[in-house]
């Protein structure tokens, strides 16, 4: 792991520590057949690193004297852009299934949510870990 302290390492830090604590989880749960009744502490673990990724994705660009943007989405398309995010409509489903996951919505979404992150959202976050590694390594 490269260490400079500019913002975006800084972010970029505390994200793949989060990631790696969020991977030990899911395989500790996987290993003892717990994933079940873990859903809400996945959840949580991965809010935490979905959040960290963005703040890593804003800070990375605002170092790039881009302007702010005006929320998760512009942000995601953005690193799409940029690629450092692979699979757009994966990154956008992920903001799509948290805003659901909202208490403020009717619905029970824990179920779903944990099992997106199981088996979709951590290899997208993975895939971000690795994309932005490559591109600030250069």
């Amino acid at each position: 792991m490269k260490k400079t302290s500019n913002p975006s390492s800084v972010c970029f830090n505390q994200y793949q520590v989060a990631l790696e604590d969020l991977r030990e989880l899911i395989d500790r749960a996987k290993a003892k057949g717990l994933l079940e009744t873990q859903r809400r502490e996945i959840v949580q673990h991965f809010e935490g690193v979905h959040d960290l990724a963005l703040e890593t994705m804003h800070t990375y660009f605002r170092e790039q004297g881009r302007p702010p943007f005006s929320g998760s989405r512009d942000a995601t398309v953005e690193a799409f852009n940029e690629d450092l995010v692979d699979d757009g409509q994966g990154w956008l489903d992920m903001i799509i299934c948290r805003i659901k996951y909202n208490p403020l919505y009717p619905g029970d979404y824990l179920g779903s949510l944990s099992d997106s992150v199981v088996k979709n959202y951590i290899n997208l976050l993975e895939n971000f870990e690795r994309n932005f590694r490559a591109k600030t390594e250069k």
